[in-house]
């Protein structure tokens, strides 16, 4: 009898069929997603009914999702770790994969796109433009400027390596970092914030790291940008900010509830992107082999 797998992300093989094509050759029985979108909780639950293996996405793979499943084998698809209950994975004996590199180039690349985007209006005049206007619109220059990376792992390592290129001055934190990394000093996240010209997330984890404390600590005028999680910056706090004039401009990429249609929508100054950091063809075919050939190396590991 074949193995039942679920395939969480809607978009997985869209790019390249070669990881579901493999996937098949390892006499597995694929059931995708049927919304083409995230599970909720309750219809991943459902979608895993005799299901062994998984391709994860975002989901929500808690202690009760997990106890209530027959999963033997995880493979998320992508590098952060927190939706999925990695202490009640242990438990229940469940192998639990991920692909940490293959996003790292796509992320940062888009960081840096949006960054130039922000800083020189990019989006509002080619808006102007399409509608019959000849715009021009006064921005920054990304050379000189101080850019807090918070969150220096992969990402923001990444982040700060392209960044010398525009002659940037680089402030970093990680609170599980010290001294220099990369010949980049760590500092703390209050003295980042007071200092910087541009705020950048890079960090996994859910924990809210720039609230209405911290956006009281930053300069008038800084741009914001997330390409990490959603819940590590409060939506009202931004919002506020904004339209007190104390953040010039923000991107953000992630966002709690996903899909978003939330109120950030209606700022002219804020560039949304639907949570497409890794969706380049060279970064969707790495991630998707990778956890394809982790699933398979989970199963031939257990037999």
């Amino acid at each position: 009898m074949k193995i039942k797998i679920l395939i969480g992300p809607s978009t997985f093989g869209m790019v390249d069929s070669l990881p579901v094509k493999k996937l098949l050759s390892a006499d597995f029985e694929i059931i995708n997603n049927p919304f083409g979108r995230k599970l909720s909780k309750k219809e991943l639950t459902q979608a895993l009914t005799g299901v062994k293996g998984l391709i994860a996405g975002l989901e929500i793979l808690d202690k009760e999702v997990l106890k209530n499943s027959e999963l033997e084998v995880i493979s998320r698809c992508g590098s952060g770790m927190d939706n999925i209950d990695l202490e009640a994975a242990s438990a229940l004996n469940i192998k639990v994969f991920s692909t940490p590199d293959a996003p790292t180039i796509a992320v940062s690349e888009l960081t840096i796109g949006a960054m130039l985007s922000l800083l020189r209006a990019i989006p509002e005049m080619n808006k102007s433009f399409h509608q019959g206007k000849w715009t021009k619109r006064i921005g920054c220059q990304l050379s000189g400027k101080k850019i807090a990376i918070i969150g220096f792992g992969r990402i923001g390592r990444r982040v700060a390596k392209l960044l010398t290129a525009f002659d940037a001055h680089i402030l970093a934190v990680d609170p599980i970092l010290s001294g220099k990394i990369d010949g980049i000093t760590m500092i703390n996240l209050e003295e980042a914030l007071t200092n910087a010209d541009i705020v950048t997330l890079h960090s996994s984890g859910k924990v809210l790291l720039i609230g209405a404390r911290e956006f009281g600590l930053i300069k008038k005028g800084v741009y914001i940008l997330n390409a990490a999680r959603g819940g590590l910056i409060d939506e009202g706090a931004l919002i506020k900010a904004i339209e007190e004039g104390k953040v010039a401009g923000a991107w953000l990429d992630t966002f709690i509830d996903e899909p978003y249609n939330g109120p950030l929508t209606k700022y002219e100054q804020v560039i949304l992107t639907p949570h497409a950091g890794s969706y380049t063809y060279e970064c969707r075919s790495q991630m998707e082999m990778e956890a394809a050939d982790n699933l398979i190396t989970g199963f031939y590991d257990l037999k």
